[in-house]
């Protein structure tokens, strides 16, 4: 069955991507490039033995989505990831944010209800909660005004699609509210590579302790948590792949309860931004340099998932540590450097 992939050689479209063709999907990927690379096809080809078939095309563009669909009509299914992602960024241009992550969910929407088999998998994200009433965070938690932009952008593409559910009895959607992605694939193929300065925890964290970065800035060492810097909750990035496959399967197989399924994905457990430190300098044996700034505009306390719902209803967990994901994007780190 062939399974399309927006935003499939970014971070987590490519892992993604990869557990797809181990369990023998025909994969289709589309990318605009505008943060990932080219070379992850390679990555992708060395780990699986498998090229998966890639379309360099921009969703922003209305026809390019017409084109691609017109070609490819017998899709089983779609993985939705091609967004902008980087919260303090949105802030900063919000209308960047708007365009890209609104007009592409719409775009494609339009041409996916046209075809015949109607399964949508949408990367959605925590920052739906806000700043959570109470810890951990349940799906029936409340989506509260977003604290970003990007926040927005996933707020409003959940409702676009929980509309589009609503008149076609036929279109079935899960979203997945992630909660903070990080690690590598273990053979150090494909990993987080972000152009320019790194917009994430993890990689600026190991693009300092390669020596790209002076110093990393924690923003914020005043929030009322037990050592005064914000909590996250930090999956690993195979473990969150893998969580699409399993998704996937749901939908193809018929078992969804309702046209639209929401799942946390997270670990269940929240560590602190100076907890994820000390892990890559035990994994790493290296001393971090960095130094706390003031808070950030955007930012929330503290979130971590409630993951029974996943582990219950889709027959998911995590299986990978903090430790675990800090010691592969350290790993990825040395081998892109070298």
């Amino acid at each position: 069955m062939k399974v399309l992939v927006t935003g499939g050689l970014g971070f987590i479209g490519s892992h993604t991507v990869v557990e797809l063709q181990k369990e023998g999907y025909e994969v289709l990927i589309v990318d605009n490039l505008e943060n990932s690379s080219r070379d992850v096809l390679d990555g992708i080809t060395r780990i699986t033995g498998v090229k998966p078939e890639f379309y360099e095309l921009d969703l922003k563009y209305k026809t390019a989505i017409e084109v691609l669909c017109a070609e490819h009509p017998d899709l089983a299914g779609v993985i939705h990831f091609a967004a902008n992602k980087a919260v303090g960024e949105s802030v900063q241009h919000p209308l960047k944010y708007y365009k890209n992550n609104i007009n592409s969910l719409v775009y494609l929407l339009e041409e996916l209800i046209k075809l015949k088999n109607k399964n949508f998998i949408f990367s959605s994200s925590c920052t739906v909660y806000g700043e959570a009433d109470e810890l951990p965070i349940t799906e029936n938690a409340a989506v509260k005004p977003a604290e970003s932009p990007y926040g927005n952008t996933k707020q409003i593409g959940e409702e676009i699609i929980s509309d589009v559910c609503n008149i076609n009895n036929d279109f079935k959607a899960v979203a997945l509210r992630y909660f903070n992605p990080i690690g590598a694939h273990p053979s150090a193929e494909i990993g987080e590579l972000p152009l320019g300065v790194p917009q994430n925890l993890v990689p600026f964290i190991t693009q300092t302790a390669m020596g790209l970065r002076e110093k990393l800035s924690v923003f914020g060492g005043d929030y009322p948590t037990p050592d005064g810097t914000c909590i996250r909750d930090y999956i690993h990035v195979v473990d969150l792949a893998k969580a699409h496959v399993v998704a996937l399967e749901r939908l193809l197989n018929n078992q969804q309860e309702s046209n639209l399924e929401v799942f946390n994905l997270g670990t269940g457990k929240g560590s602190s931004v100076l907890e994820v430190i000390d892990s890559f300098e035990r994994v790493s044996g290296e001393k971090l340099r960095y130094e706390i700034t003031d808070r950030r505009t955007g930012d929330v306390v503290s979130a971590y998932a409630e993951t029974s719902r996943a582990k219950n209803v889709l027959g998911w967990e995590t299986q990978l540590s903090l430790d675990d994901a800090m010691a592969s994007a350290w790993k990825w780190e040395q081998k892109i450097r070298n």
